[in-house]
């Protein structure tokens, strides 16, 4: 699953055991959670699902085929949470014999009538109706609800919203749709029949092995699973989507998009094919299914979700021709989600605790695909995000590998997600990409359609490069936080050598081992030496003819740590020229961008305004100081050429707002000209940009663009110019625009704007609508996040109701107040 972080005012949420089956710390609040006991087995799963729009409810028959694990049962406990069960009946032959059975809206505990052992199988028939909207189920950080089952807009009363079907099963909540054993080690093949108006179409697991046109102008599709999986895996989709097909080695790949998307859909998911390929090629193990197929889904309580075969996408994928022109912003959610189809769906974790070997793999390969198709500077920034993620989550007390937790869904954090990929990039360059990947391909054909957990991983990768591999894990799987160093360089003129002292500064007592490099420069020349740091101060020498241009501590720049170094700016200059990664050049330009007084930091920042990667390129413009005015002076020649003619539009967008701030008339027209870029962001800042020097242009323009639906920096840039110009008109828009976003970060980052203008607003309707759109947003809200989300809401609202009472609103001030007196709004 890829996780929705809100950060920004919010903070990523997320106790642990140094080796499975060995004594853990004690923890005062969270139990001990044991791979869950398996008694039966289950074969195969067998549903014929139909669906009552009017009610939100499936009418389900299913036909669950297990047998005992080992020892013999004459007793079967499935999870079946909030139906109405009719019958539950052994399947003898050609016909059903009716078993008894407790069930207390959770759990189904049946009778089987007889003692089964390990050598048969036997097959469990239950008539029954699903209904998840009277089903309550607490949701996470990762998942907003847990009702397994979401009907959207099924009676089609919200204008403009389809009318969809969709299933989510991560962690336990396939349960609330179709009677199973809930659990991550269970393993087993399915098929699901879906009677659905005909003029929808359907997406399951596996195949669609035949469709059926019913005389009620409904029509049956019959999906087929050959392949075992998790029940958490199962899925169904419904829905008036446009279907784009792709191929990979003839296997069909589908992209299921509402139809207004139906001419970008390749834009967006095209790489799919180029991704699987690749992701085949460093596995050494060949995308194993029959198929794959991507479906946005409208509402969706997560980021996306990588059911077998059939990963489900929130409508945030969706986007439109200009927004893709600033880049495929959901290209890694797409690459994350599809490496799952090994990591997390071939082979699954074992428990919850063990949830690394899915989330941790599937953030890393983000980095990978990255690497692969755009450079390592793209990746290694991608890795430094992340990384960062992780470091400021207040997460360091957290084990990767936890079986203390007071939920499951706790689980689904930085810890899991960043933390676990900087540590298989730890790995990666510890044993060399040929050992690293060679041991991927072990675990995976070792533990195919199996559960595994991390010591499984850890035996692969001993396997492969003989070395004994449990410090590693210990200290970096079943151990907590990570370390905080201080690197301390000096040079003896009298005894020629270089000393490094590196101090682990981390709380208490652990000391981490760290496998790394320092790296000596004379000028272009580069001498490495291998290092193990392994004590709170370790001190390093190396014999130098002369004092050294720069010495870098982890060369490759690929720890997992906090780290503080004594550089001067001479060093970092050398760095920035020499030290080749995208983090030592960022390293260098953040610390001349703090010495922008000194004609060498002002030089290297000027430099990196050309750096081979866009990214430090934005990042540079975006760190000039214009209150400097030497700065502003030798600045203005190179932000002026990135804003007119550098070939990403990321960086030209950035430029352009830093050459706004010149407000210089002569740069009106290249203003104008790129309101008219095909990119949201480069428009609105072009726009913003010109209504510093020109308010007249600026309007004129705002009118012309708002004559189309608008989305991203343009329209907010060009509604606020509007309702500043008294046309109200233009809130509609802004309120729409927000009311249509996805649960995401943009969303929240909408809020302060969009309460900055209603407080301007004058129309009733219109304000009450725009309130109600903020006061909404909380309910979308993961619950671990929800009353920070409320408090920063309520500032929100307070700041608007002061503006309404100072313009003389009272009506409309109070209508706010109405808001803050209700208890969760």
């Amino acid at each position: 699953m890829k996780l929705l972080f809100l950060a920004g005012a919010l903070c990523l949420t997320g106790a642990g055991a140094f080796a499975q089956g060995t004594a853990a710390p004690a923890v005062a609040t969270t139990p001990y959670r044991a791979t869950t006991e398996k008694i039966n087995d289950l074969v195969h799963t067998k549903l014929d699902a139909r669906f009552d729009f009017s009610k939100s409810q499936l009418k389900g028959k299913a036909w669950i085929t297990l047998r005992p694990h080992f020892y013999a049962t004459d007793s079967l406990r499935l999870d079946a949470k909030g139906m109405d069960v009719r019958e539950v009946s052994l399947v003898k032959g050609g016909s059903n014999s009716k078993l008894r059975y407790e069930y207390d809206g959770e759990q189904l505990n049946i009778h089987l009538g007889r003692s089964f052992r390990n050598n048969e199988t036997y097959t469990i028939y239950i008539d029954y109706t699903a209904k998840p909207d009277e089903y309550q189920a607490k949701g996470s950080a990762a998942i907003t609800d847990a009702k397994g089952l979401y009907f959207i807009n099924p009676r089609g009363e919200e204008a403009g919203k389809p009318t969809q079907v969709w299933t989510q099963g991560e962690t336990e909540a396939t349960s609330v749709w179709v009677p199973t054993i809930d659990r991550p080690n269970q393993k087993t093949t399915e098929e699901i029949l879906m009677t659905v108006p005909a003029k929808y179409v359907t997406l399951s697991n596996g195949l669609l092995v035949k469709q059926t046109k019913n005389a009620d102008g409904t029509r049956t599709d019959h999906w087929k699973m050959d392949l075992p999986h998790a029940p958490y895996l199962f899925f169904m989709g419904i829905g008036e989507f446009s279907v784009t097909k792709d191929k990979y080695k003839g296997k069909e790949v589908s992209y299921f998009v509402e139809k207004e998307y139906a001419s970008v859909a390749r834009r967006i998911f095209g790489n799919t094919p180029e991704m699987m390929a690749f992701f085949s090629r460093i596995t050494g193990v060949d995308f194993p299914w029959s198929k794959y197929a991507q479906i946005v889904g409208r509402d969706y309580v997560s980021g996306a979700m990588e059911n077998t075969t059939a990963t489900l996408h929130q409508e945030s994928a969706q986007q439109d021709a200009r927004e893709l022109t600033d880049g495929n912003g959901w290209e890694g959610t797409i690459a994350h989600e599809l490496f799952h189809q090994w990591f997390g769906d071939y082979v699954t974790a074992e428990s919850w605790s063990n949830l690394t070997l899915n989330e941790s793999f599937a953030n890393y390969s983000e980095y990978l695909w990255s690497e692969y198709k755009y450079g390592k500077d793209a990746a290694d920034a991608h890795n430094y995000t992340d990384m960062q993620g992780y470091l400021m989550s207040g997460s360091d007390k957290k084990d990767l590998v936890r079986f203390h937790y007071n939920d499951k869904e706790d689980m689904f954090d930085a810890v899991s997600y960043n933390k676990g990929g900087r540590i298989l990039h730890m790995l990666r360059n510890f044993v060399g990409d040929s050992a690293f990947f060679k041991a991927l391909n072990v675990y995976l054909t070792t533990n195919k359609f199996k559960a595994a957990e991390a010591q499984q991983l850890r035996l692969a990768f001993e396997e492969v490069t003989g070395k004994d591999l449990n410090w590693f894990w210990n200290q970096w799987y079943y151990g907590s936080g990570h370390p905080r160093l201080d690197i301390n360089y000096s040079y003896d003129e009298a005894s020629k050598m270089v000393r490094v002292i590196v101090q682990q500064k981390q709380s208490g007592d652990k000391v981490f081992v760290l496998p790394t490099t320092i790296d000596i420069y004379n000028g272009a020349n580069r001498t490495r030496h291998n290092i193990w740091v392994d004590s709170k101060a370790d001190t390093f020498r190396f014999a130098a003819t002369a004092r050294p241009d720069l010495v870098n501590f982890d060369g490759d720049r690929v720890l997992l740590a906090a780290k503080t170094e004594n550089k001067t700016l001479d060093e970092y200059v050398h760095q920035y020229k020499y030290g080749g990664t995208y983090l030592a050049r960022r390293e260098a330009i953040e610390y001349a961008a703090r010495r922008q007084d000194e004609a060498k930091g002002m030089d290297l920042l000027l430099s990196a305004l050309n750096d081979r990667f866009d990214g430090l390129r934005s990042y540079a413009a975006s760190r000039v100081d214009l209150k400097k005015e030497n700065v502003k002076t030798a600045a203005e020649a190179a932000i002026a050429r990135l804003a007119a003619s550098d070939p990403r539009r990321s960086v030209k967008a950035v430029a352009i707002s830093k050459l706004g701030d010149y407000k210089k008339a002569t740069y009106a027209n290249l203003f104008r000209t790129a309101v008219s870029d095909s990119s949201y962001t480069v428009s609105g800042n072009a726009l913003e940009a010109l209504a510093k020097i020109d308010s007249v242009a600026a309007l004129a323009e705002a009118r012309k663009v708002s004559k189309v639906p608008l989305k991203g920096k343009i329209a907010s840039v060009a509604t606020r110019i509007l309702l500043n110009a008294g046309d109200e008109s233009a809130a509609n828009m802004l309120i729409s625009n927000f009311e249509g976003m996805a649960l995401s970060q943009a969303k929240f980052e909408a809020i302060s704007p969009l309460a900055e203008q209603l407080g301007r607003i004058s129309d009733p309707a219109l304000f009450r609508r725009g309130v109600d759109a903020m006061t909404k947003f909380i309910a979308q809200v993961p619950e671990n996040f929800r009353d920070q989300v409320q408090m920063f809401i309520s500032q929100q609202l307070q700041s608007i109701q002061k503006a309404q009472t100072t313009a003389g609103r009272k009506e409309l001030a109070d209508y706010v107040e109405e808001k803050l007196t209700k208890k969760g709004f």
